[in-house]
């Protein structure tokens, strides 16, 4: 049978071929930005380290829009930032500016006229501003500390008018500045997970302690526990094992339904827990991500898995609660 080729029509062409050319000359435009960055940007990273206060940022129409994303971005990464929209600050939200924050101002002409209050207001009371804009010689570009100035590029739409590789440039240049303070600061996973609770994200960033079963909810037995008072405490608890701890509070093993089984022949209920426990279990540390956790249960068929800090179980957790 003759495979058959859809073939497109001409409008079909025609749309392809510009959604591919829009995406050719924003990736060139990107890769012309990072040729382009020099000392200036870790100047201006210098500036919002330093910063006691927030980042502030503002711009106007599809610059704001912009803006409003780069906020987000540096304040879900450890780096505290707000936008303030530039005519409302002149209508009395300059006043959430103060002489410890840091602005980051974007204007692709560098000549926008709302945000002329907010850049007078910066350099009267010696507030650090950064400048995004593609003129050096602007407004903007003369007024800041700092301005990091966007490549001469060819706007994507065929008129040359709306913002499109410009703004483009302006959205990944946020994204860089706050990934290189974000490893400037050592934000770990950690930190991102307290600052990104909800979701499947703040899912995966969960600690062992934050879903393990801890206090009296452990099973736990002495090693010369009888086997039938081991068995009382492994129904109760319902994890299907009991830890075995020693005197000075080390596991020592843990007995399992399977270490029953095995024993179930030689007279068990004779015995004691360390009889029949299986030493050196596998646990883990209350620290750890749940997703390592839930990897090292998985490897190991495993349903529950006991949670040790220094040679101590602090919690056991279950494969089910983890793997929610």
């Amino acid at each position: 049978m003759t495979s058959m080729t859809k073939q497109t029509n001409p409008t079909e062409r025609a749309d392809l071929a510009s959604a591919k050319r829009v995406l050719a000359l924003e990736s060139e435009a990107l890769q012309s930005l990072s040729a382009s960055l020099n000392g200036d940007f870790v100047k201006a990273l210098d500036i919002l380290g330093a910063a006691s206060g927030r980042v502030v940022i503002s711009g106007m129409g599809k610059s704001g829009h912009v803006g409003h994303k780069i906020a987000a971005t540096l304040a879900s990464t450890g780096t505290p930032a707000v936008f303030v929209h530039p005519a409302e600050a002149s209508h009395g939200d300059l006043g959430m500016i103060t002489d410890k924050d840091a602005v980051l101002a974007l204007s692709n002409s560098g000549e926008t006229a709302e945000l002329s209050d907010l850049i007078a207001y910066t350099r009267r009371f010696a507030i650090p501003l950064i400048g995004i804009t593609s003129r050096q010689n602007s407004s903007l570009g003369e007024a800041a500390d700092v301005a990091l100035v966007l490549p001469t590029m060819s706007e994507a739409c065929p008129m040359g008018l709306a913002p499109t590789t410009s703004t483009t440039m302006m959205l990944a240049l946020g994204d860089a500045l706050a990934v290189a303070l974000l490893e400037r600061k050592g934000f770990t996973a950690a930190d991102f997970q307290m600052l990104h609770p909800g979701g499947s994200l703040g899912r995966r960033l969960l600690k062992v302690c934050d879903l393990m079963h801890a206090g009296p909810e452990i099973p736990v037995v002495s090693p010369d526990q009888a086997v039938a008072e081991t068995l009382l405490v492994m129904t109760n608890k319902r994890f299907g094992c009991a830890g075995v701890v020693g005197t000075d509070g080390q596991l020592m093993g843990i007995v399992t339904d399977g270490d029953l089984r095995r024993h179930m022949s030689s007279g068990m209920l004779s015995k004691t827990a360390v009889e029949i426990m299986t030493g050196n279990p596998k646990t883990v540390r209350s620290q750890i991500l749940a997703a390592e956790a839930l990897r090292l249960m998985n490897a190991s068929s495993i349903t529950s898995l006991f949670v040790v800090d220094d040679g101590k179980p602090v919690g056991i957790g279950l494969r089910a609660c983890i793997k929610q």
